[in-house]
């Protein structure tokens, strides 16, 4: 019979518990006794302190399942250690350390990974394995830290603050479209929080990236926050299954009475769809905890996706499922609204924001120095639409 795997899992800097392998596709996550009589914070919401082990049926838990890399980073990690398929809980020991958010997952034997680089000669995936960062979305990308005015893939053990995406097969201008379309977002929301990102060049990489600074990062300390996709137990393979209501009512259930995030919320998903970012799924939006309690992380992924033909929305909304962004009209706003309990005023509120920061969403893509005409336009283009199909005639409905 194989051996069970099992790694060491960190809040910060603080030993958590153990993540286990559990016969029959199960895992079981154990709190550490002197954890559960510490003043630290749960690891994740959909685990709370117990003495008991938390049992998850089918694989990982959702908290940890949605730690783990996709997409590019998912196949470079495999085939750097060798494998045709791996388990999702070797994948997270093998490049844990660093992952989103405040907790890491670790190997309790970092030496069957020696020698593994000798035979990889892409630098991404080089850079990849030297940094063992797990980092969630399709798009290749590293985690990066900065030394002097230069941005380098960070090592193992190197807490990184930036992370790099590079240019990804089948989506022209990908890493050009996120920059202007994060530009816009920020005009059109500009009391919001969004993160910081610039494009230039990684050490070692010859290929332009966009380069962002991680809001879980500060003074060399993991900052906690969770996915929607985490906060709501859905595995990271459903992060399409769900609606942009259940987001609104996780807000309530934990907030009552606050309307504050459920408008940031609201706002982002409207700018999101003037914006044609018809990919805004539950692991694109974040709870960040802080201080003051719980609120929503900066903005992140900002991207047009509607110019790759991606032309219905990623989740549920106003209670139609894969629906095409060009058919949305001004009562799935207003149904949106309601469904985020927000009244007819606030909605006109959010609306009338948005439609007075048009027109400089539209001059912060058109003046940027980045991005060629022909891109420009199109992303012109597509505000134009999407405000006079969709929310210009609001008032009057």
């Amino acid at each position: 019979m194989a051996n069970l795997l099992w790694g060491n899992v960190y809040y910060q800097d603080q030993f958590a518990g153990v993540l286990s392998e559990e016969p029959g596709n199960r895992a079981s996550f154990t709190y550490d006794p002197s954890y559960l009589s510490s003043a630290f914070p749960p690891i994740a919401f959909t685990l709370p302190k117990q003495i008991d082990a938390h049992i998850s049926q089918l694989g990982l838990h959702p908290f940890f399942d949605n730690l783990v890399a996709e997409g590019w980073l998912e196949h470079a990690q495999t085939r750097i250690l060798g494998k045709r398929i791996m388990s999702r809980l070797e994948l997270l020991l093998a490049f844990g350390g660093d992952c989103a958010g405040a907790v890491s997952v670790r190997d309790p034997d970092p030496a069957r990974y020696s020698g593994l680089m000798l035979d990889i000669e892409d630098p991404k995936e080089r850079a990849l394995f030297a940094s063992q960062a797990s980092l969630s979305g399709v798009q290749p990308k590293l985690a990066l830290i900065k030394q002097g005015n230069k941005m380098v893939p960070a090592k193992i053990n190197q807490l990184s603050t930036h992370i790099a995406k590079f240019p990804s097969r089948g989506h022209d201008n990908l890493v050009v479209n996120e920059y202007l379309t994060t530009l816009a977002f920020k005009a059109l929301l500009p009391n919001d929080q969004c993160v910081e990102l610039s494009i230039g060049e990684v050490k070692g990489i010859n290929e332009q990236a966009l380069i962002i600074k991680r809001f879980d990062r500060s003074n060399q300390e993991r900052l906690h926050f969770e996915e929607l996709n985490q906060l709501l137990g859905y595995p990271s393979k459903a992060k399409y299954n769900g609606s942009y209501k259940e987001m609104a009512n996780w807000i309530h259930q934990v907030q009552e009475g606050q309307v504050t995030e459920l408008y940031r919320l609201y706002t982002r998903i409207l700018a999101g769809i003037l914006l044609g970012n018809t990919d805004m799924h539950l692991k694109n939006f974040a709870m960040a905890y802080t201080n003051e309690g719980i609120e929503l992380s900066p903005s992140y992924d900002q991207v047009s996706a509607v110019i790759y033909d991606y032309k219905t929305m990623a989740l549920t909304i106003a209670g139609a499922s894969n629906y095409p962004i060009t058919d949305l009209k001004q009562k799935h706003i207003l149904t949106l609204g309601t469904e985020f309990k927000l009244s007819k005023n606030v909605v006109m509120m959010a609306v009338t924001q948005l439609g007075q920061n048009l027109s400089n969403a539209k001059d912060a893509i058109a003046q940027s120095k980045l991005g060629t005409t022909t891109l420009k336009n199109i992303l012109i283009t597509q505000l134009e639409k999407r405000w006079n199909g969709t929310f210009a005639l609001i008032g009057n409905h």
